[in-house]
């Protein structure tokens, strides 16, 4: 296993889910880590200091101040770690964190890793929604933290919501994949889509549709993680630039033809995540449109924007690079439409899922769909969704 001889810092804030930090630091030792524990003083009002020296060997690392501990120990424990996990990661230690607190053992080491850091958050559905984790996990992000999940599910007070925390197996294998990265795409090239693209209508409005662009990022990021050079074309988003992903802005759907067309024939795969507006405006005012008082209808004339992927798919013709990968979002019919359409794009692999699995949401559940067969997915986080879709991009490419 990739994590044997690892050495792993799990970091555990006081929250109803530090009983699973117990079953994350044994699943890491099964893998042959060798495993230290910090805890907030919080985190020991769930579970026992007792239980980590049981396991791991050594007693965990509570008190800053504790004179047992030589010298600095927080400079001593980050030195050491390979990686650093904050599982659970709470709104407090996220928003302490993204602020660069160092005021108790816990974040003092995580604000001198020079080492990877993940963060596994776990809290109420509405503290995970709330504005002011949303910009604390942005800025975490932007400073190079990586996360997995929370995914959604029941919580402490029986409510089902997005902010349990990821099963311990699911965390130790984020960090495996943040440890020992595949790099079988490098010295390849892929173009990826993604988010979606507002059609103007006036100076101040626009069609547009609720993708949030995170599956297409999240494809950028494992793509780049596993040494492909990255181009990702992004539709108007609020989402950090992944590490080493170059990265184009656009806002309409012929703008995004136009930046695909133009690095088509440089990349060996591309993969259409994008949620591509199917039509615009005929027109576009260039003054606000104004409410009339006689005039109790607006009537709109649309007309289509270009079919992307079809025609991308005919312009390779009969050649096998690039690699064309499409998704299908649809509401009913899911896998007759997703083989409709790997059919009519001339596409190599269609992944299909559900409007109502994954739209906005850091999870998904798909099928993919090639002219092979289909293959059903569980519920992932699109982390790992993108790799399994990697996966197969990687097997197809070393066909001959």
């Amino acid at each position: 296993m990739t994590l044997s001889g690892k050495q792993i810092v799990v970091g555990v804030a006081g929250g109803i889910a530090a009983y699973k930090a117990v079953e994350l630091v044994r699943e890491l030792g099964r893998r042959g880590a060798s495993v230290r524990v910090v805890m907030t003083q919080a985190a020991t009002r769930f579970v026992g200091a007792v239980t980590f020296t049981g396991i791991t060997g050594r007693p965990p690392v509570i008190d800053l101040w504790d004179p047992a501990y030589a010298g600095e120990v927080h400079v001593e424990l980050a030195s050491w770690a390979h990686a650093i996990v904050v599982a659970p990661a709470t709104a407090n230690v996220l928003a302490r964190s993204a602020a660069g607190m160092a005021d108790d053992a816990l974040l003092a080491t995580v604000l001198c890793a020079a080492c990877p850091v993940l963060y596994a958050p776990a809290m109420f559905h509405r503290m995970w929604g709330s504005a002011s984790t949303a910009r604390n996990v942005t800025q975490l992000r932007a400073d190079g933290a990586h996360f997995v999940g929370p995914v959604s599910g029941a919580l402490a007070n029986g409510e089902i919501g997005m902010g349990r925390l990821a099963e311990p197996s699911d965390i130790a294998d984020a960090l495996d994949a943040l440890l020992a990265p595949s790099l079988d795409l490098e010295g390849r090239t892929v173009l990826v889509s993604a988010g979606p693209t507002h059609e103007d209508l006036d100076p101040v409005r626009f069609l547009g549709n609720k993708s949030s662009g995170k599956m297409g990022f999240a494809l950028a990021e494992r793509a780049a993680a596993r040494g492909a050079r990255v181009c990702l074309v992004a539709g108007p988003v609020a989402l950090p630039t992944p590490a080493g992903v170059e990265r184009v802005d656009v806002r309409s759907a012929r703008e995004m033809d136009a930046a695909l067309e133009a690095r088509f024939d440089d990349a060996d795969v591309l993969v259409m995540s994008a949620a591509v507006a199917d039509y615009r405006p005929e027109t576009t005012s260039a003054e606000k449109l104004k409410k009339a008082e006689d005039r109790e209808a607006l009537v709109l004339r649309l007309v289509q924007n270009p079919d992307i992927l079809a025609a991308l798919g005919a312009r390779r013709g009969e050649r096998r690079r690039p690699l064309l990968v499409g998704f299908a979002l649809e509401t009913q019919d899911l896998l007759a439409n997703a083989r409709a359409k790997l059919a009519k794009k001339r596409a190599d692999l269609i992944v299909a899922n559900h409007a109502m699995d994954g739209l906005g949401t850091d999870e998904n559940v798909a099928t993919l769909v090639s002219a092979e067969g289909e293959e059903a997915l569980g519920r992932l986080t699109k982390r790992a969704l993108a790799d399994a879709i990697l996966d197969r991009v990687v097997a197809r490419l070393a066909q001959p």
